[in-house]
């Protein structure tokens, strides 16, 4: 499998949800802000050189001061013998990787690490399943109180990159401001991500240590750091390799800082453009109600009223459907947009406005639709029959109550005609907001 491969495979889950974004702006571009597509689009090109990298590896750094033996704990926890110690070299200039499983070479191109100080682990670490190891990368970091400036910000390069910071403590400089001030004290919100080790435990007597270890526990506690494990090791006797090795080990078990980087950076993306749609449509348009308006316009009403005269014998002709005044037709036309898109950013107003039909389009409409239903003849009663006039009222009223309920379906069927284009339009916001919520939240569990 090619190193693209494996980081398409490992982040199918992000890739996924990256393209189907950049599918849903693309093709809702027009309808949002400029603004907010230009930045989604920026956004979603550096979550893609993220994801070329690799998310898929967890990355353990062994972090500590000049002396505190940290060189000799990698080389003690791998079973490797390749970082410096001080023997050799009185600190550690460039950070020494161990990689585990799958081919790490953009994660350690991206966190700096030599080519020539890059090493595959041995079966040391991997325990009974060697495969529960895949993705895990340690480093031996640079010491951070090295008087070369340059290892002191690869330090500081390194550490918010770090899925585990393990601190590795000399029991005789525990308490070292630096460490202290600079480093733990403004980390006290990554302690869920922390593990302090007080290596060299061979130089101090049991008594000495359990004293030691207490004081540690006492200065984290002061810094806002009370739940960081405490381990003791000796990279010499191998004390407490063991119980680290397991720490490490746990690691690979959960998402890397990266992955969950990404998908909180996509939960971002997907927010972002979710603000930008708008609230949650309001029910928009009454059919009904909105047919009634309609009716008035063109005189349902007064065509009803003079229907129900005709037939108790007023003589007066039958009112026809007249022609709604455009202002009167605008205003019906603007009335309904503002309650279909109420709240929609403009954009998303314009899209409705432009496929919906004009305001002539409606009047035409509605009047040829009702007087292609036409109007009942009402034959005029005799002297016998307006005599009777109960009767004659209760024909009226049913002539009247017939025709309006005919003209009502009629103009029902106008309305929706009228507002289907819009609404197909909102549809697709709608379908695009649901694209949107299905993949959020992504899961985040470490």
């Amino acid at each position: 499998m090619t190193q693209s491969h494996a980081h398409t495979s490992a982040a199918a889950p992000e890739a996924a949800r990256r393209r189907e974004l950049m599918e849903l702006v693309g093709e809702s571009a027009n309808r949002l802000n400029p603004t907010l597509v230009a930045n989604t689009r920026e956004a979603l090109s550096a979550v893609a050189d993220r994801l070329a990298i690799g998310i898929e590896h967890s990355v353990v750094a062994l972090v500590g001061g000049t002396g505190s033996g940290k060189s000799s704990l990698f080389n003690a926890i791998t079973g490797l013998d390749v970082a410096d110690v001080g023997a050799r070299r009185p600190t550690t200039s460039q950070p020494t990787a161990c990689v585990w499983g799958s081919d790490a070479t953009g994660m350690l191109d991206f966190l700096g690490v030599p080519e020539e100080r890059r090493f595959r682990g041995e079966s040391a670490l991997t325990g009974p399943d060697p495969s529960s190891m895949a993705g895990l990368v340690l480093l031996d970091v640079p010491d951070h109180d090295s008087v070369a400036s340059g290892h002191r910000l690869q330090v500081d390069r390194l550490v918010p990159l770090v899925d585990l910071l393990v601190w590795v403590l000399d029991p005789q400089k525990y308490a070292d401001h630096r460490l202290h001030s600079e480093y733990l004290l403004v980390l006290a919100d990554r302690q869920d991500s922390m593990v302090v080790v007080l290596n060299q435990v061979d130089r101090v007597t049991e008594r000495g240590l359990e004293q030691v270890r207490l004081d540690v526990a006492r200065l984290l506690v002061d810094e806002g750091l009370g739940s960081v494990e405490i381990l003791t090791t000796s990279a010499k006797d191998g004390d407490g390799i063991e119980g680290l090795r397991e720490t490490v080990r746990r690691v690979s078990l959960h998402s890397s800082t990266a992955r969950i980087a990404v998908r909180s950076q996509l939960d971002s993306i997907a927010g972002s453009l979710l603000a930008g749609l708008g609230p949650d449509r309001s029910e928009g348009v009454s059919v009904e109600a909105a047919a009634r308006r309609l009716g008035e316009t063109v005189g349902v009403t007064a065509i009803a009223d003079s229907l129900a005269a005709a037939a108790r014998g007023s003589g007066a002709p039958v009112t026809r459907v007249r022609e709604p005044s455009r202002a009167r037709a605008e205003a019906l036309r603007s009335d309904w947009l503002d309650a279909e898109t109420a709240g929609l950013p403009r954009a998303w107003v314009q899209a409705v406005d432009a496929v919906t039909p004009d305001a002539a389009t409606l009047a035409e409409r509605a009047t040829s639709r009702l007087r292609d239903l036409g109007v009942p003849s009402v034959r005029q009663p005799g002297l016998i029959r307006r005599l009777q006039t109960s009767k004659l009222e209760s024909s009226g009223n049913e002539v009247r109550a017939g025709y309006l309920a005919s003209s009502d379906e009629v103009l029902r069927a106008v309305v929706r005609e009228h507002l289907a284009a819009g609404r197909e339009e909102l549809a697709r916001r709608e379908s695009f907001r649901e694209a949107l919520t299905s993949g959020l939240l992504m899961p985040t569990t470490r």
